[in-house]
């Protein structure tokens, strides 16, 4: 996945940036200051374009923005983006559930999330998303995989969002206020972002989700626009963007939905834009 995720680096450098695919191998750098990668033009010192990709079991997600505060520079955003895939593991999880219990399970990762995720997750996670855990089609009641199955769905789904926005300041999951940072469930976070159902339609809530309680050092963070979106029955993406100098600009973006692209689609671009 590495060398799909460096060709969609380029990729959207040469397309937003309109620079030639050759010439964007000698800008990537890191920011001097949070060291995420970066892309300077080499002849103009500026960063047209801010990126931040993910890669998870065969998908590789990028967010950029170009041309903000002003056209040919991007510096003054910030994103991030993160991308899981909830049935890449799915039998590990699953042993493990099985052997430990689900509250192991979340204590075994309970240094990424901050104390009331991890309860939220152990305790509360099924009496506040009633749809989670779908019944057979006999309206029996689910088996315990399915169960596990649900539980598993909203654990990857937090995973997503905080990856994102961690990503999207610069630090990593090891970041040292990352018990600090806790995102609450709320009325319009009643679904970690299931499936598409066939028919559905882009925008729907069952398959993106807009609006989250951000909480960090106790104070409710309000400069940062989220979205969390499925990608079929197995992969979510959390995409995360602020723009620090005017908050209310970042707020405004509509983020998504994502453009499909092959691995085709990028080499032949990449042979147009010589």
């Amino acid at each position: 996945m590495a060398l799909a995720s460096a060709l969609l680096k380029r990729y959207a450098i040469a397309r937003l940036a309109g620079v030639s695919w050759s010439s964007t191998t000698p800008g990537f750098t890191r920011d001097e200051r949070t060291t995420k990668p970066i892309w300077r033009d080499p002849l103009t010192g500026a960063q047209p374009v801010s990126f931040n990709v993910s890669h998870q079991a065969g998908i590789v997600a990028l967010v950029a923005a170009a041309d903000y505060p002003v056209p040919g520079r991007a510096e003054a955003v910030q994103v991030g983006v993160d991308v899981v895939c909830t049935s890449e593991r799915r039998d590990r999880d699953q042993e493990l559930i099985r052997k430990e219990g689900w509250g192991s399970f979340v204590d075994m990762h309970a240094d990424v999330f901050a104390v009331g995720e991890t309860s939220y997750l152990k305790y509360q996670v099924l009496s506040a998303v009633p749809g989670l855990v779908p019944r057979d089609n006999q309206g029996g009641p689910p088996t315990p995989e399915q169960v596990a199955d649900g539980k598993l769905r909203a654990f990857y789904a937090l995973w997503a969002l905080r990856e994102a926005y961690v990503k999207l300041t610069g630090e990593a999951l090891l970041a040292e206020w990352l018990g600090e940072l806790e995102f609450r469930p709320t009325p319009a976070w009643d679904m970690p972002a299931v499936e598409t159902k066939e028919g559905e339609e882009e925008g729907e809530d069952a398959q993106v989700l807009r609006k989250f309680e951000i909480r960090f050092r106790g104070k409710k963070v309000e400069d940062v626009n989220m979205c969390l979106r499925s990608m079929g029955p197995d992969y979510m993406v959390a995409t995360a963007i602020r723009t620090p100098e005017d908050p209310n600009i970042g707020l405004g973006w509509r983020l998504g939905p994502y453009e499909i692209l092959a691995l085709d689609d990028v080499l032949s671009f990449a042979e147009s834009a010589v």
